[in-house]
């Protein structure tokens, strides 16, 4: 008998896996070891949010807090 050649998974999709990846603002918020009732007063998060505010996730309610607008709002 032949030898196969090639991948017999070809043309199969991929399973997809989601992973579990910690956003930008959760990995602040853990190495600045800041709670949830610190992060109003946190200056370096709010720098960091005035920053980053129209390409990473920042809770809305931060952003109203500090009366930070994103770009198309």
């Amino acid at each position: 008998m032949a030898k196969r050649r090639g991948n017999p998974n070809w043309g199969k999709p991929e399973p997809y896996i989601l992973s579990t990846s910690i956003c930008s603002f959760d990995s602040l918020v853990k190495m600045l070891k800041l709670t949830p009732d610190q992060y109003e007063s946190s200056e370096e998060l709010k720098r960091w949010s005035e920053r980053n505010k129209d390409s990473k996730y920042i809770p809305q309610e931060l952003l109203q807090v500090w009366n930070i607008l994103p770009k198309n709002g």
